[in-house]
């Protein structure tokens, strides 16, 4: 695509990109199971997905891209998993990668999306390999774990690191690098998040050029290679985008919990008691209650971590360490309440919640993996704003 006709592409708004959604939510729920037990969402939600425009969210608007916000990411994630936690998952991080590729140079996003305006990206950002340096570049050695989306993505950016001519670290660095140049390992076995296809991807001497590796020392503080320092969102501040994606599928299986344990309420009854219906039990009002409440708290804070990221990005102004550590905190506090949430809301409706044809059991088991994310960690994510408020400067870690 041209830039000529990538600057005719047309925008949709929020609202429009979640009609779009909600209109293939059939499709996704009925691929879901297909997906878990394939390990990898199946290939027609991918291509619909695709031609809906939702893994445009991130991608600047010189590709044919929609360039919106942090809070727009969240919204189309959340919604996909009203349909399926894996399939969203995908979605954000591959959208969050697009985001990632948004901060590389002019040139690298020419490599990316130049001749494949549509090209997915996913990404592991921790450095676990080996990196020699070279003339032009870095030649890299390596397995990554792991690798969310790496069945339905062309390009992936990894973490490495860095060294100077005779082999001394300086750096931790991020390389994008084409799939062609990777192995792919199948190494996802798991409990929940199945179908996400988090695999293991492979590196043997594979040269990275210097157009397609960033500092991540550098972009910690918001100094990113893009050229494009008019585009505010690639302006965002780094981790708090990079955690915050994290909470998106969340709220969408917060609320599609709450919507199936509401639904069937007036027809299912407590077994061992008098209620024909849960409906008329005040136990199960008292926790269908506290269930939404614990759901609600959770979109308040994720929007009000979007909100400010967007706004500092908006003003091209990198938000203090205090605001960022807060944005950790807030991701943590969704996890958590989405998670106790949907804990409730099974007790309430019963053994039944976990009848294999029953989609509140995969719901269940996507949030219950998604929020062991080590980036999202909720008593980490406190400690890091802990200590921040208090003004401390042991933090456990440098990703704020």
């Amino acid at each position: 695509m041209s830039t000529t006709e990538a600057a005719a592409t047309t925008v949709p708004t929020s609202d429009e990109l979640l009609a779009r959604i909600r209109e293939l939510q059939p499709l996704i729920e009925k691929n879901a199971a297909q997906g878990e037990q394939d390990r990898r969402v199946v290939e027609e939600s991918i291509t619909a997905l695709t031609d809906a425009g939702v893994f445009k969210i991130a991608q600047p608007r010189r590709y044919g891209g929609y360039q919106t916000s942090v809070r727009t990411m969240l919204d189309v994630s959340a919604e996909v998993a009203e349909a399926d936690g894996g399939t969203a998952w995908v979605v954000a991080l591959c959208n969050v990668c697009a985001w990632l590729t948004g901060l590389f140079s002019e040139q690298a996003q020419d490599d990316v999306w130049g001749d494949t305006p549509d090209a997915k990206v996913s990404g592991v950002l921790t450095p676990g390999t080996k990196s020699v340096k070279v003339d032009g570049g870095f030649r890299l050695t390596g397995r990554w774990f792991y690798n969310s989306g790496s069945w339905h993505s062309s390009w992936a950016i990894l973490g490495f690191p860095m060294v100077d001519e005779a082999g001394q670290p300086v750096d931790q660095g991020l390389a994008l690098i084409p799939m062609a140049d990777l192995e792919l390992e199948e190494t996802w076995f798991v409990a929940g998040m199945s179908s996400t296809g988090s695999n293991c991807l492979i590196a043997d001497d594979v040269f990275v050029p210097e157009h397609r590796v960033m500092s991540g020392l550098t972009a910690l503080g918001g100094d990113y290679p893009t050229e494009r320092a008019d585009e505010a969102l690639y302006r965002s501040a780094f981790i708090p985008v990079l955690a915050l994606v994290l909470a998106g599928p969340q709220l969408g299986l917060g609320r599609k919990a709450l919507e199936l344990v509401t639904r069937k309420a007036d027809s299912k009854a407590i077994a061992y008691t008098f209620y024909a219906a849960q409906a008329e039990s005040t136990a199960f009002q008292l926790q269908l209650a506290q269930a939404a409440l614990m759901i609600d708290t959770a979109h308040l804070h994720a929007y009000r971590a979007a909100d400010d990221i967007d706004r500092a990005a908006q003003a091209g102004v990198y938000p203090d360490l205090l605001l960022r550590a807060r944005v950790r905190a807030d991701t943590g506090w969704v996890l958590e309440h989405i998670t106790k949430a949907i804990d409730t809301l099974l007790f309430a409706h019963g053994a039944g919640s976990f009848a294999q044809a029953n989609p509140l059991q995969r719901i269940w088991r996507d949030s219950a993996v998604a929020a062991r994310h080590a980036v999202a960690l909720p008593m980490v994510n406190y400690e890091v704003y802990g200590k921040a408020l208090l003004g401390r400067p042991d933090q456990p870690t440098v990703l704020i």
